[in-house]
């Protein structure tokens, strides 16, 4: 599996075609109303080979837990899979939520896929539990919930200590090593890949901006659902940054939601059900993405409809050469770097055609 040839070590991407910066994927492994998990991940499997396919830089899957529509509870599983069925195209995590796991696990998790996919993997980092507080809780086996997203710095030093290895001596952990990894090649007979996951950080404020600012790395913000929020937080991220060994000035890419349809009532047909999907999840009805014709027969009250109405308003949708310009004009808002687009429209064909559109208006390689 070759990797990729893009600078800072595979953070920095090419912008293909017409498109302002590079553009990404990134997967919820949705599971739609009359489809299982296996057919969610089998379109996960598609949409990747896909992307590879139209230059896309860069494919990462989220973590979320204990909701019926969305399959990706175990990120580091997934992306395996993803990395047996592509060759170049990056594989990350958009990302692993930090205070749910211990960050020797996380490195070797990572390791492992590293090992996998020589070169070409990610590791994306959140804080937020990525559930509900009950959820979290069974995760953490800790009702102080607080406390991880409190530790979040400690833990993520932590964490890049095992991913490199330079635990200093006295450390309780200092003889503690995240295999596979560094402490392999520096073995009796060792040989280690000189590549190790480069450490993102996700948000959807202004925390992990400051923190990835302060620490020179890359930064991941959800723009999908935190819009009102993205500006201020890529002003402060570029504000604090500091250059590191990882990056020499900032690099901040933004999550989009994205559908683009060759009719544009289509395309608002497909998002009535993402809505839908979104106003059960808020209110503590979790389920399946229902499909557009459940959506359509739904009697949307007053407050749903002004829920609606305001989620969808913050995904770039219609044609092909519509999206383009919304794509393009949130580019020059906020200066994203790159691009990550997402869809949760219920028709698992409705997705990929999606990106093979948006690919095809800005003239991507592979058409």
């Amino acid at each position: 599996m070759a990797a990729d040839d893009t600078g800072a070590d595979g953070i920095r991407g090419t912008a293909h075609g017409t498109a302002p910066t590079p553009l990404s994927v990134l997967d919820l492994v949705t599971v739609s109303a009359g489809h299982t998990a296996t057919d969610a991940l089998r379109t996960s499997v598609e949409l990747s080979r896909l992307a590879e396919a139209r230059g896309f830089h860069r494919y990462w899957v989220a973590e979320h837990h204990s909701m019926p529509g969305v399959a990706s509870s175990s990120p580091a599983v997934i992306l395996a899979h993803l990395a047996a069925h592509t060759e170049r195209i990056r594989l990350g995590s958009g990302g692993v939520m930090l205070p749910n796991h211990a960050p020797l696990v996380i490195a070797e998790q990572f390791g492992t896929l590293e090992a996998l996919a020589p070169g070409r993997v990610d590791l994306g980092l959140g804080r937020a539990p990525g559930t509900d507080g009950a959820t979290a809780a069974a995760l953490r086996r800790t009702d102080h919930l607080n406390e991880g997203a409190d530790d979040f710095p400690e833990q993520l030093a932590e964490l890049i200590r095992f991913l490199d290895d330079d635990f200093p001596d006295g450390h309780p952990y200092r003889r503690i090593h995240a295999v596979p990894g560094p402490v392999q090649g520096t073995s009796p007979g060792g040989v280690q890949s000189t590549h190790r996951p480069p450490v993102w950080l996700l948000g959807s404020s202004g925390f992990s901006a400051r923190l990835a600012g302060v620490l020179g790395l890359p930064f991941a913000f959800a723009h999908h659902f935190s819009a009102r929020n993205t500006v201020p937080a890529l002003d402060l991220y570029r504000e604090t940054f500091r250059p590191s060994a990882v990056l020499d000035r900032p690099y901040a890419l933004i999550g989009v939601g994205t559908l683009a349809t060759e009719d544009e009532k289509e395309a608002r047909r497909q998002l009535k059900a993402a809505a839908l999907t979104m106003i059960r999840l808020r209110t503590g009805r979790p389920g399946l993405v229902p499909s557009v014709e459940e959506a359509e027969a739904h009697e949307f009250s007053e407050m749903e409809r002004d829920f609606a109405d305001s989620w969808n308003a913050n995904v770039v949708h219609g044609t092909p050469d519509e999206v383009r310009a919304g794509l393009d004009d949130l580019q020059k808002r906020t200066g994203a770097d790159e691009l990550m687009l997402t869809s949760n429209a219920p028709g698992m064909d409705v997705r990929l055609r999606s990106y093979e559109l948006i690919a095809d208006a800005y003239g991507l390689p592979g058409a």
